[in-house]
């Protein structure tokens, strides 16, 4: 199934031409504050499952093609991420540390976005805001220490991910935390119809440029392991995203580009970019003059 966030708040069900409104089943409304009615359905899915299939089977639904389209978790528990988990962007990196040793990173879960959303760089000259095409993992079922043998058992789905950065040497998670600098999209694709998440094949475009082509085969923390190496250290809850990891040929946006990715199996979106005037502050400001600085 193709579960998706549409216009505004309602949370549906796809078949790639109609979406079937879901909210009522879990509890969806345009006043919940935080918006976690994607969290509840993930968690009651298996018991709402029937019912879900029987509403795609026997209601009209909206044209999937006039709605607008969401990031599918809004407010995640933890948006995690892993650096460097591609053996070829290693290489691109100069990297000489893996992921298993690196470990993972938060990204602020307010840098995520829908694919009817445009990435806004901030205003910061002289920078360059790199794309990175990567796998989004959801978690299904809350789990602590969780085996890699085990660990497939707690994913409830995959979408398209982009991790956009700013280049430099400052904090990973304020270069990579901006609004809209994670994108998700167009739906979670339940796991079921996933027949082999360390066989997925995904690819980058900047406007007709193929920039990224990859498969999860050439992971160096393969999902099992990253689920492992994360609940190992804190608790997953349903609705946690996880970044994967990109692959060799990261480079950067500009304003008027369009950045296109692909997922075999999963999806595809397109989101535009734009050139912001927010965002400018100290950290990039280089050199500093601490006794400037403001107190």
């Amino acid at each position: 199934m193709k579960l998706v966030r549409f216009d505004g708040w309602r949370v549906g069900v796809t078949d790639g031409v109609k979406i079937v409104d879901l909210s009522a089943l879990c509890g969806a409304s345009e006043a919940d504050w935080p918006p976690v009615a994607m969290n509840r359905l993930i968690r009651d899915f298996d018991t709402l499952r029937p019912r879900i299939a029987a509403l795609l089977a026997g209601e009209v639904g909206v044209p999937l093609a006039g709605a607008r389209l969401e990031t599918p978790v809004p407010w995640p528990n933890k948006l995690v991420a892993f650096p460097v988990n591609y053996h070829d962007h290693a290489r691109e990196m100069a990297s000489t540390g893996l992921a298993n040793i690196q470990g993972f990173f938060l990204k602020a879960n307010s840098s995520l976005c829908g694919p009817h959303d445009a990435i806004e760089l901030p205003d910061l000259p002289g920078r360059q805001i790199h794309h990175e095409c990567e796998i989004g993992l959801i978690i299904g079922k809350t789990g602590r220490e969780i085996p890699p043998e085990k660990a497939l058992d707690h994913v409830f789905g995959y979408c398209c991910l982009l991790d956009i950065t700013v280049r430099g040497k400052e904090e990973r998670v304020m270069r990579k935390s901006y609004e809209t600098f994670t994108p998700v999209g167009p739906w979670i694709v339940t796991a079921d119809e996933i027949a082999d998440p360390g066989n997925l094949d995904m690819r980058l475009w900047v406007n007709d440029e193929l920039r990224q082509s990859a498969n999860t085969r050439d992971l160096i923390v393969d999902i099992p392991n990253m689920i492992a190496i994360t609940s190992s250290a804190t608790t997953l809850h349903p609705g946690d995203i996880f970044a994967t990891g990109t692959p060799a040929g990261v480079g950067p946006i500009v304003d008027g580009d369009v950045v296109t990715i692909e997922v075999g199996g999963v999806g595809r979106m397109s989101v535009p970019v734009v050139q912001g005037r927010r965002g400018h502050n100290v950290v990039f400001a280089k050199p500093y003059d601490f006794q400037k600085m403001p107190v």
